[in-house]
């Protein structure tokens, strides 16, 4: 009996099965290529990394790149005391100046 109801649908089963075997496959590849386009390393399926990066090159890379990234930071810093400096100027000097001419000026008298 219960053949009977489903022998219609048969087809439509097997292609939905086959379907969703497909989409299973391509959306493991698309993360897989994702994975390899951004450098994670590969997993298998117990979660270890298949190909490690951590050669003795990329350990290297890494700690130039924090020696830059302390550098422009100090860099960073000086530049902002600069800056704060440059505003001090441009901000107080004209009032400065104008206490210098009045002074001058009530000297004079």
């Amino acid at each position: 009996m219960i053949e009977v109801q489903l022998a219609p649908y048969l087809p439509w089963i097997i292609l939905a099965g086959i379907g969703l075997g497909f989409l299973g496959t391509v959306g493991w590849l698309f993360t897989t290529w994702l994975r390899v386009k951004n450098g994670y390393p590969l997993e298998n399926s117990w979660g270890k990394a298949v190909y490690p990066k951590r050669d003795d090159e990329a350990i290297e890379r890494i700690r130039l790149l924090s020696q830059e990234n302390a550098q422009l930071r100090a860099e960073l810093g000086s530049v902002k005391d600069r800056l704060a400096n440059v505003e001090r100027i441009v901000t107080d000097g004209a009032h400065q100046l104008d206490r210098e001419i009045e002074a001058l000026r009530g000297r004079s008298n």
